[in-house]
């Protein structure tokens, strides 16, 4: 079995979970999770986990994103993308400068109604269910974070732009956001996804790559390992005779560590025993002052 992450490119026309479902048959293992939803016509960096990875998915989710985009002005829909039916269209008689400063307007934090065509539920069922069945509801506005906007093209009706942004933040609903701005509306034409967090789309592997590699036995060359993900961190390894402790997920002192400057407050760990194995991500207990496990990886 496969232990670590993958960094998938996903192409048009698949979803996130098509490309786990495809993933599991590819590297014959049920155990694999995907880290945030792209739109089945948008592509770019999807990490995939693996095995014990899985348990980085929530972490990955929290990381920042970057993407290109074309905002496509003049044309409002549905679904906030040009892929659904148009509700208005009108004039752009806004000019390139009026453009580029409503863009950049909304760098820094704003508060984002999320899209009817998504799937966040309410009261248990996904807005983009209720959305087909003709039902609107009201969504409760969350809080983003869009670090920040680089313009690369206006070419009106179209702009081209790059955004980093938090978690959570919806590209297409942006795009609407821009265009009613300017009073002409706007859609999002394209996504590409080209980074999250320290993966970026130009070290990607497409699924037809990841068969080929399967072929070759060469997989694991694509996989990262857990413990590499979180290499900034400081390691420590257990003395033999106190690897019990980690086998356990118990709490340690510095006393039982090879390299106790690091068992410090304000510092999370990398926790290997003393052949090299990797057990997890410890972090300093204040009260029991202890380092104690704040993410185990045992397979």
């Amino acid at each position: 079995m496969y232990n670590g992450i993958i960094n998938i490119y996903k192409e048009a026309g698949f979803t996130s979970h098509d490309v786990v479902a495809k993933m599991r048959g590819i590297l014959k293992q049920k155990k694999i999770g995907h880290t945030g939803t792209l739109d089945p016509e948008a592509v770019g960096v999807l990490p995939v986990c693996l095995g014990s990875g899985t348990k980085l998915c929530d972490v990955l989710t929290d990381h920042s994103k970057e993407y290109e985009a074309v905002l496509l002005l003049g044309v409002s829909t549905d679904t906030q993308d040009t892929t659904g039916a148009v509700l208005q269209e009108r004039e752009v008689n806004c000019t390139e400068k009026e453009v580029q400063s409503a863009v950049m307007s909304f760098v820094g934090e704003y508060d984002q109604i999320p899209p009817m065509y998504s799937a966040l539920k309410v009261d248990g069922k996904k807005l983009y269910e209720l959305a087909r069945e003709g039902k609107e509801v009201e969504r409760a506005a969350r809080r983003v974070v869009i670090e920040n906007i680089f313009v690369e093209k206006i070419e009106l009706p179209r702009v081209v732009m790059r955004v980093e942004c938090s978690k959570g933040t919806y590209i297409r609903t942006l795009c609407h956001d821009i265009g009613e701005k300017l009073g002409c509306g706007g859609a999002m034409e394209s996504l590409k996804r080209t980074r999250v967090g320290q993966f970026e789309a130009a070290d990607a592997i497409t699924l037809t790559q990841l068969e080929k590699l399967r072929d070759e036995g060469c997989v694991q060359e694509k996989v990262m390992a857990v413990d590499a993900f979180f290499a900034e961190l400081p390691a420590v390894h257990i003395k033999e005779e106190f690897t019990v402790l980690i086998q356990n997920g118990n709490a340690f002192g510095k006393q039982h560590a090879t390299e106790p400057q690091h068992c410090k407050a304000g510092n999370k760990i990398r926790v290997y025993d003393s052949t090299g194995k990797f057990y997890g991500i410890y972090e300093f207990d204040e009260q029991r002052r202890r380092m104690k496990p704040w993410k185990m990886f045992l397979n």
